[in-house]
């Protein structure tokens, strides 16, 4: 199990993009950052979903994976290795952008065919917002049974799930505070968008109608995903 951290940067004008010259800032940065396993920088892409359509979601959104708080908390210090994050002329093409943080328990499932070493995927990003009427039961529910449902995708490369963990950073972001994300990733956009018009899209539907009360709904946003480092 690691410690994630999320970054996500909404919009009101859903043609802001990144631009690739803030692209390439953007790795370097996290390239350089100490203590920082894994960065995962998702982008918008396209996909169909028969029980999904949440119209458009965050224009980026930075995936930071840690192997432990003490990295973690170092690298969101006020002056810390993440702090160009903040900073209006690391990421221009996305002025006036919204950002929010939330760090994250993550737990990683197996899959049939993973691509450990992959550099490029296409990653379908779920928030629960919640609350639950009872969370500890909600958890349990879903961690017993959607992501073993969620493996057995066509083509599916990754499944993991993120419970929320209270970091301390120094970083000048507003605090998200969803009750759950998830992600299943695939190799590019059409393999997402196959395996959602699987029999195994009608399995999850099954499971998701038998969680325990919780309100907030939900979101999914496929994203094209760039793993850094």
């Amino acid at each position: 199990m690691s410690l994630v951290w999320f970054l996500s940067f909404a919009h009101s004008d859903p043609a802001v993009a990144l631009s690739p010259q803030d692209a390439e800032r953007l790795a370097g940065t996290l390239k350089a950052c100490p203590g920082l396993d894994r960065a995962r920088v998702h982008t918008p892409a396209q996909a169909s979903d028969p029980y999904s359509d949440d119209g458009p979601g965050p224009v980026l959104v930075l995936e930071l994976e840690f192997g432990g708080l003490a990295a973690c908390e170092r690298a969101l210090e006020t002056a810390g290795p993440l702090s160009a994050l903040a900073e209006p002329r690391t990421l221009p093409s996305l002025q006036g952008a919204k950002a929010a943080q939330q760090g994250f328990l993550a737990r990683q499932y197996d899959v049939p065919e993973p691509r450990l070493a992959a550099t490029v995927l296409c990653t379908y990003l779920v928030q629960y917002p919640g609350p639950a009427a009872d969370v500890r039961a909600w958890h349990y529910h879903y961690a017993r049974h959607h992501p073993a449902i969620m493996a057995t995708f066509p083509r599916v490369r990754e499944v993991a799930i993120y419970t929320p963990a209270e970091i301390i950073s120094g970083l000048p972001f507003a605090r998200a505070c969803a009750m759950q994300r998830n992600k299943v990733a695939f190799d590019n956009p059409a393999d997402l968008d196959a395996a959602l018009h699987s029999p195994v899209r009608e399995t999850m539907r099954d499971d998701f109608l038998a969680f325990p009360s919780f309100e907030g709904g939900n979101a999914h946003h496929p994203m094209h995903t760039r793993v850094v480092g």
